[in-house]
Formats: structure tokens, C-alpha cells, sequence
């Protein structure tokens, strides 16, 4: 998912930038792999292990409810367990095989939902941290642009900046951490985490 939406990101910058490439010199112009940047720095590094910690949440909540739902479909097809119950017992246990369906595909289309807004602000986050630290490599190294190398069908490997640009990131990294300013994606997990709590309350 963050490989096609990082493509089709670079398609549309790249139709953008490619005549005014055409009249700059190329030594003036560098070019960055946004790719490596989020999956080599530490922003990056961060910033994934928040997805995969909201991930887990979700995660951990809908295998217990499929393993809930596996125990109430294991005793109806038990008759001699079905042959003890009154008709009550059955009736609110037919009940609540319907009530951990609906909990089920719920939690599925909600764990779906919160990745692909979870995934979008992390591509807007990469996206600044990337271009910050781009602007202080050109500023550095006295480039006029930093191109994303996914909008580029060819470039000479000369122009390649992605590790100085890593190293930048890095830098401003280990500020935002003595800061306390990481990643806004700390709220969304606290407030997930906060959401399957009250799920698994209401159970």
C-alpha cells in the first residue's frame, strides 16, 4: 500500500518538475530515493513501528473474538453439549455466535480503516522530514533542487544525495527526540489503544 501510493506520488511530481529540470544545470541538481529515506532513517524506523504497533492492537483484539467465535461454533456442533441446555442457554448462545460475527467483520473493516489513515499521515510526515532535510543538503552543497528519484526516469548516479539526506534526517531526528516532538503518530496510538480497551469493555 505504501509502495503504490509512493509511486503514484512521484508520477505526479514528476510530469511537474520536469521541464524546469530541463533548464538548470545538472550540477546544481540532486536527486533523493524517497523510498530508502523512509525505510533507512530513523524517522522512518519510528514512524513504522508506530503502524505496526497500532497493527497489533487491532490485531490482538480480532484473534480473540475468532477465537471466542471458534469456541461457540466448537459446542454447536457438540450434541450432547446442545442436548444439556435449556432452551434459553441455546437461544443465548445462537445470540451471541450472531454477536461475535458482527464484532468480527466490524473490527476487520475498523483495522482497515484506521491503517489506510494511519498510512496517509504517515506519508504526509515522511514527506516533510524528507523535504526539510533535502533544503538543508541544497543549502549545504549549494543545489538549486533536490528531485525525487522515483520521478526520475534516469538519472546520473552522481546526483544521488539520498545518503546525505538520511544523515540530515537523522540529525533533526535526535533534536526532535531530546524535544519530545517524534511522532504525532504516538496520539493516534494512544487513542487506538484507547478505542480497543473500550471495545473489548463493552464485550
Amino acid at each position: 500500500m505504501i509502495k503504490k501510493t509512493l509511486f503514484i506520488t512521484a508520477v505526479i511530481f514528476g510530469l511537474s518538475v520536469t521541464k524546469l529540470a530541463y533548464s538548470v544545470d545538472t550540477s546544481l541538481i540532486g536527486v533523493v530515493n524517497f523510498t530508502t529515506c523512509i525505510m533507512e532513517s530513523k524517522y522512518g524506523k519510528s514512524e513504522q513501528a508506530q503502524l505496526e504497533n497500532i497493527k497489533s492492537q487491532w490485531t490482538s483484539l480480532i484473534e480473540e473474538t475468532e477465537k471466542e467465535l471458534k469456541d461457540v461454533a466448537t459446542k454447536f456442533e457438540d450434541q450432547e453439549y446442545l442436548d444439556g441446555l435449556s432452551p434459553e442457554a441455546e437461544e443465548e448462545m445462537k445470540v451471541k455466535y450472531k454477536t461475535l460475527n458482527e464484532d468480527l467483520s466490524k473490527y476487520q473493516n475498523q483495522l482497515y480503516q484506521v491503517l489506510n489513515q494511519a498510512n496517509y499521515f504517515f506519508l504526509q510526515k515522511m514527506q516533510n522530514f524528507i523535504a526539510k532535510a533535502s533544503e538543508q543538503v541544497a543549502t549545504k552543497n549549494n543545489l538549486t533542487m533536490v528531485l525525487n528519484k522515483e520521478a526520475c526516469f534516469y538519472n546520473k548516479p552522481d546526483l544521488e544525495v539520498t545518503k546525505l539526506v538520511i544523515v540530515e534526517m537523522d540529525k533533526n531526528f535526535e533534536k526532535d527526540s531530546k524535544n519530545k516532538k517524534i511522532s504525532e503518530n504516538n496520539e493516534e496510538s494512544d487513542k487506538t489503544q484507547e478505542n480497543t480497551q473500550q471495545e473489548q469493555a463493552k464485550q
